[in-house]
């Protein structure tokens, strides 16, 4: 008998080691988690951050303390400007960009749809929807020539179904993302980029504080068949997975939802249970 091999990551596989990721909106929910997690299993993480200096400071302490890579990289993704700006710095500061997570993302606010202003509706689409784009056309060349490259777009179930009250113009820009890491996949492809997207459900994450109320958070908790809301531990291993050539090397266009089980109308309890 031969002994099992030990792994040297604490998720079982290592060919993330030394590879460069960037990460967007990385310094709090599920962003935070998605770091952590890409540096204990060796890669070089870059943190980027608008205005969570201290979070993104301390994740990177924590990082680097657990003998993992990470550099901060500040951007205000709500300017056109800042995409080849952060490109520039991604590249020069990780030494080149082999996967991209473009996570940074929010609701902005809730607005009935006939209340919506352009002011609200520019934001929404410019942090959600122009900055995916942008950045992603920004580091394309670097993830050419990483020759495994990798973009991974956080997206919300929101986007297949309309979202909550209030956050139509929310789901409408979640739907573009998953039409544009589709396109991605099929024009990206023969360049040897892969592109797919992570679909939470309702995780709880200072992305809800604010926008949605606890009545509201235990309505959405009732309808999950197994019965609780999201964690940000819950998304990692997609995050992962979809990274990893060893383990999805031949995926891509794929939307994985991490939802607990909510496709449909609220989970009932069979009357023989």
């Amino acid at each position: 008998m031969t002994a099992a091999a030990t792994p040297t990551s604490p998720f079982g596989f290592d060919d993330l080691r030394g590879r460069r990721v960037l990460i967007t909106g990385a310094s709090s929910g599920i962003g935070a988690a998605i770091a952590a997690a890409f540096g204990a299993v060796g890669a070089h993480v870059g943190i980027q951050y608008h205005r969570g200096e201290a979070a993104a400071a301390q994740l990177m302490r924590a990082i680097t303390q657990a003998g993992g890579q990470a550099t901060c990289l500040k951007a205000d993704l709500s300017d056109p400007a800042a995409y080849a700006e952060l490109a520039r710095a991604a590249v020069e500061q990780l030494g080149g960009v082999d996967i991209l997570i473009n996570n940074a993302g929010s609701l902005i606010g809730r607005r009935a749809f006939d209340a919506i202003d352009e002011a609200l509706f520019d934001s929404v689409f410019d942090l959600n929807v122009r900055a995916v784009a942008g950045l992603t056309s920004a580091l394309v060349p670097a993830l050419r020539q990483s020759g495994q490259g990798v973009i991974i777009n956080t997206s919300s179930v929101a986007a297949r179904n309309g979202g909550g009250p209030g956050s139509l113009l929310y789901a409408a820009a979640k739907g573009a993302i998953n039409t544009l890491t589709l396109g991605l996949a099929k024009e990206l492809g023969p360049l040897g980029i892969r592109a797919n997207v992570v679909s939470p459900g309702v995780v709880v994450t200072p992305f809800h504080e604010g926008n949605t109320t606890d009545e509201a958070l235990e309505r959405v908790r009732a309808m999950v068949p197994l019965g609780r809301l999201g964690r940000v531990e819950d998304c990692v291993g997609a995050f992962l997975f979809l990274a990893s050539p060893s383990l999805s090397g031949y995926v891509s266009g794929a939307v994985i939802e991490i939802s607990g089980g909510r496709v449909g109308p609220p989970a009932i309890t069979p009357p023989w249970l």
